[in-house]
């Protein structure tokens, strides 16, 4: 069996796996909102987003890769600035709710993380450096959104590409991007479960301000009282003193982890970490360079923190743009272009 060969039945697998999961997510979702007042429309659609942007990132990335990922690179710049003050597609309980500056911010380190994939699929060493140029300055326009955070998250996404032209092992790569959630996570967890010393805890809730811990605590402790199914879709808004009491409150706990436990309990939970886990598994087989890949995976683990201690993934622009952005960086080489590089053994092709 050659090369191609090998790396044609990883994808067939990795799509595989991503069709079951993503399956998983919509049918669990359904069963914790089952016989009650729940709105599970709001995952769902994001479920789709995910979906329909991984679909048209592979097609598009086949055709045109860098033609592809620079005009999504432009179009999420152009939408972040447009929309920062009230993105389409929010699953909020009201008109102008909290979240749309993070969700733009995420927007910018989709738009970064296109533009460096572009860069590094680029032939000519003026076209690099002006995508890396339009990535600094996705990175620059989060500081005129007020977004430190989006501002870091972005300019980190690019020094990551530019460490992962020098790079060959993406398997390693990749396994620290997935560790550096995994602690984002539990860290955010031990902070609603205040079980951090009191001098850290203080530190991080100046950071993350009071108003959120709380709604880390009260998903913390609607998570205990009901891990199985958890309290059903959409009914955070609901159960939470703090989220009742908050004025303009748009009825998020402001972090993933947290709401999946909160809202589909503990299985909510492990399929929404499965679902991170398979975009990385997508990149750790993709045919394409190991520097667009550890690209994509720096900018999805980007987006990840943004989910941690943010809503942004109640927007579906930006889902949407998770999923382009792994389709992008999972596609077939055109053809001309050439096979894929030789194989290291029991992993994905080495290109470089």
């Amino acid at each position: 069996m050659t090369a191609a060969e090998r790396g044609a039945e990883g994808g067939n697998a990795s799509d595989a796996a991503g069709a079951l999961i993503l399956a998983a997510c919509a049918v669990w979702t359904l069963i914790s909102a089952a016989g009650r007042e729940t709105r599970p429309e709001g995952v769902l659609l994001a479920l789709l987003a995910v979906a329909a942007g991984f679909a048209c990132g592979r097609i598009c990335g086949t055709l045109l890769p860098v033609a592809t990922a620079t005009a999504a690179s432009l179009a999420a710049l152009g939408a972040a600035l447009v929309w920062r003050h009230g993105m389409p597609g929010a699953t909020a309980t009201v008109d102008i709710a909290p979240g749309h500056t993070g969700a733009a911010a995420a927007l910018l380190v989709l738009a970064a993380g296109a533009a460096c994939c572009a860069a590094a699929a680029a032939r000519t060493e003026w076209l690099r450096f002006a995508l890396r140029l339009l990535a600094l300055g996705t990175a620059c326009a989060s500081l005129r959104l007020g977004s430190v955070a989006g501002f870091a998250a972005a300019l980190g996404v690019l020094l990551c590409s530019l460490a992962a032209a020098r790079t060959h092992r993406r398997l390693l790569g990749l396994t620290g991007l997935a560790l550096a959630t995994a602690l984002m996570v539990g860290i955010s967890w031990a902070v609603a479960e205040d079980v951090l010393p009191d001098g850290l805890t203080v530190s991080l809730e100046g950071q993350l301000t009071g108003n959120r811990v709380e709604l880390w605590k009260d998903a913390a402790r609607l998570a205990g009282q009901h891990p199985a199914l958890g309290i059903g879709p959409d009914r955070f808004a609901e159960l939470s003193p703090t989220a009742q009491q908050t004025l303009g409150s748009d009825g998020k706990p402001h972090s993933a982890p947290l709401q999946q436990a909160a809202e589909q309990g503990v299985v909510g939970v492990l399929l929404l970490g499965a679902a991170f886990g398979w975009l990385l598994y997508v990149l750790w087989r993709s045919p394409r360079t190991t520097s667009v890949a550890l690209t994509a995976g720096a900018a999805l683990t980007a987006l990840a923190a943004l989910a941690v201690v943010g809503n942004v993934l109640s927007f579906t622009p930006v889902t949407a743009g998770a999923g382009l952005l792994a389709g992008l960086a999972s596609a077939k080489r055109p053809i001309g272009t050439g096979g894929p590089g030789p194989r290291a053994p029991g992993g994905p092709t080495v290109a470089e």
